[in-house]
């Protein structure tokens, strides 16, 4: 199995090759922060990691991208990247929450403790991006978009660990009302090898990617605009 994951949907940029076969097994990673400019990083990251690991795109079975939530273009880049890649080669597609794909990295550093955690990203406008994880990284709740002060009720009784840069508003919401959070990993971002790993785990495909927004675009159509047409 070989998969190629990547991910544009927060401030940062990502790609990875997963060498799955257990003679050539190997993982294969690019990336770099960044709060633009991923429609131009992400396909020479691409072309770097597939020849790195020595791997035609033909070659690829799999193909992996983070749904969102996110800003809108981030989204959106690795989502038409994924669908026009799997078209190209005939490979499989894979999509997961942003959310998640962090909750994996998270659980993979020594920081974290057997205990159950919450991912909070920053949505702007004083709002985040929710994900509830117990102790193996499993799904507990979210994504969701919420307020810090209703994110605090959501949180079970032995949660006591954020990570994100979600998880400083978190805590200080939880502060307020007399709670503590531990802030843990606040530079955290989804990472492509996270992703590729999770894809693998799964041996999930779908037919398509869709994007998960939670919140309507920022940009519209103004009525006077509208009516001259």
């Amino acid at each position: 199995m070989n998969i190629l994951a990547f991910d544009t949907s927060m401030g940062a940029c990502s790609a990875a090759v997963l060498r799955a076969e257990s003679a050539e097994r190997g993982l294969f990673v690019r990336e770099a922060l960044m709060a633009r400019g991923n429609a131009e990083a992400l396909m020479p990251m691409i072309a770097e990691v597939i020849e790195e690991a020595g791997l035609d795109f033909s070659a690829l079975d799999l193909i992996a991208a983070t749904t969102g939530p996110g800003s809108f273009t981030g989204v959106r880049i690795a989502i038409a990247a994924a669908r026009g890649l799997a078209l190209a080669t005939s490979a499989k597609l894979y999509g997961i929450d942003s959310l998640t794909v962090m909750a994996r990295s998270a659980r993979s550093t020594e920081i974290m403790g057997d205990a159950p955690f919450a991912v909070a990203a920053d949505a702007r406008r004083g709002m985040l991006y929710l994900g509830l994880y117990d102790d193996a990284g499993g799904k507990l709740g979210g994504p969701l978009l919420v307020s810090p002060e209703d994110a605090v009720s959501l949180l079970p009784e032995d949660l006591y660990t954020a990570v994100g840069n979600g998880a400083a508003l978190l805590a200080e919401a939880a502060a307020q009302r007399g709670g503590r959070v531990q802030i843990a990993l606040p530079e955290l971002q989804p990472s492509a090898a996270s992703l590729a790993e999770i894809a693998l785990e799964s041996g999930e495909t779908v037919p398509t990617l869709r994007p998960l927004y939670l919140r309507p675009p920022d940009a519209r159509p103004q009525p006077d605009a509208v009516a001259r047409r």
